[in-house]
């Protein structure tokens, strides 16, 4: 090997706030896919990369090695425009569920590859994987034929696709250099461009149960992202979106996957379907199948009155070897054991539900997972949650929980409670969509 590419001389220029050029970081990349880096070498690279920063010309070259680190999936057989959407991470957010199917309805492919939820943020996987016998470990090759055949997929990563950023992710974990924005844009770039796609919408959260607390950090991370998807010839967007409370009335992989086929029934919670439209907006426009925000919007809620989206919903199921009764019948879900309903003592106005500590409730209930390994029960949660700005009276509903232990349900339920806040004023309701970037 170049002595000049040996691990400790590219740790030590990245040390000392020099820019890596595209060799020296696919040599980085290299060493994380085949192992011939030492996991403490990566380590020290990430830190360095963590504490110097990297320009954008280096973060697109970091984007590109790690895509390159696998596959990329075929797609050129499938003949509509292709485009995905990637949220960084919420509470409640159901979003893609019912997203995916309303966009494909549109004429628009989705080849939605998604994880699972960790920590206090919830995953598209686990929700779909509520549905009895719904695949999400779809292989690239069955992955693109259903492409082809219903034009949208909604599946976990496969090994083929960025293998190194299943390496390097698992050491940021580890050492306090997740929050980093170059690596983070790499992480989540490498595996989207590798879908096949030919644009690409990011709804980029900010507040309390937001991956990114705080607002201007999370449009930095916004901005890059567009700029590097640009400089990679993908069309990118990125929707602001506001996290402080939970999306919709529903957390907890049963009880979202219900909430998201009322929305396809036309029947969504008001603050989850101004999302979802805003989103498919975006999509629809880069994929050039509508002209303007109003005109996208008209066609996706065409797709709820028409039945279209539902239909194609089902196709998904049906596809993925998901049991498609749950559309009609949602009961057939799975169910908790115990229900109890939070009610309020007094009349007055909702001022605060705040989302990172219903989070935690539902992790408490099982309903997430703490580490990687952790199993999720997919029946456990809260339904019925009320929203920031409504109205109550005493003995009124401001949540139900759902838990399958005793004891779990009476801590959650006193979590809840504390989350939730009342006042004798009424609040407006918050702002949901910050800004569209791109």
């Amino acid at each position: 090997m170049n002595a000049t590419l040996f691990p400790q001389h590219l740790i030590a220029r990245k040390r000392d706030g020099h820019a890596l050029t595209s060799e020296e970081i696919e040599a980085f990349v290299r060493g994380a896919t085949d192992g011939s880096w030492a996991d403490y070498q990566l380590s020290a690279m990430l830190m360095a990369i963590f504490l110097r920063g990297m320009a954008t010309a280096e973060t697109v070259a970091l984007t590109e090695a790690m895509m390159n680190s696998g596959l990329i999936a075929d797609l050129s057989s499938v003949p509509w425009p292709k485009v995905d959407k990637h949220s960084t991470g919420g509470v409640g957010d159901k979003v893609s569920l019912h997203l995916a199917p309303m966009v494909a309805a549109c004429g628009v492919a989705v080849p939605m590859v998604s994880g699972r939820g960790l920590g206090h943020t919830g995953g598209t996987l686990d929700k779909l994987e509520s549905i009895p016998g719904f695949r999400v470990n779809l292989s690239l090759e069955e992955y693109a034929r259903q492409m082809e055949a219903i034009g949208v997929a909604l599946i976990g990563q496969t090994a083929e696709i960025a293998p190194a950023d299943k390496k390097l992710y698992a050491l940021r974990d580890v050492t306090a250099t997740v929050e980093c924005i170059p690596l983070i844009c790499a992480s989540i770039l490498s595996k989207k461009m590798a879908e096949g796609i030919d644009a690409l919408v990011l709804d980029v959260k900010f507040g309390r149960g937001a991956f990114m607390k705080d607002k201007s950090r999370a449009r930095e991370l916004a901005a890059a992202m567009v700029s590097i998807g640009r400089a990679m010839c993908k069309p990118t967007r990125a929707v602001l979106t506001a996290m402080d409370q939970p999306l919709g009335h529903a957390v907890g992989n049963a009880l979202e996957m219900a909430e998201s086929i009322a929305c396809l029934r036309g029947q969504g919670p008001a603050d989850l379907m101004e999302l979802t439209f805003v989103l498919g907006e975006q999509m629809l426009l880069l994929a050039g199948v509508a002209r303007t925000p109003a005109a996208a919007r008209q066609q996706l809620a065409q797709t709820l009155a028409n039945g279209s989206a539902l239909a194609k919903f089902r196709e998904i199921v049906t596809a993925q070897g998901g049991d498609a009764r749950v559309l009609d019948d949602p009961t057939r879900l799975p169910s908790a054991t115990l229900r109890a309903e939070i009610v309020s003592r007094n009349a007055g106005y909702v001022t605060d539900v705040n989302a990172l500590e219903i989070a935690h409730a539902a992790l408490r209930l099982g309903a997430g997972r703490a580490r990687a390994e952790d199993a999720v029960d997919p029946a456990v949660g809260f339904s019925q949650l009320v929203k920031v700005g409504d109205g109550v009276m005493p003995g009124g509903v401001l949540a139900v929980v759902h838990a399958n232990d005793h004891d779990k349900l009476a801590e959650a339920r006193t979590m809840v409670e504390r989350a939730i806040t009342l006042g004798e004023e009424a609040v407006p309701k918050p702002k949901l969509i910050e800004e569209v970037l791109g």
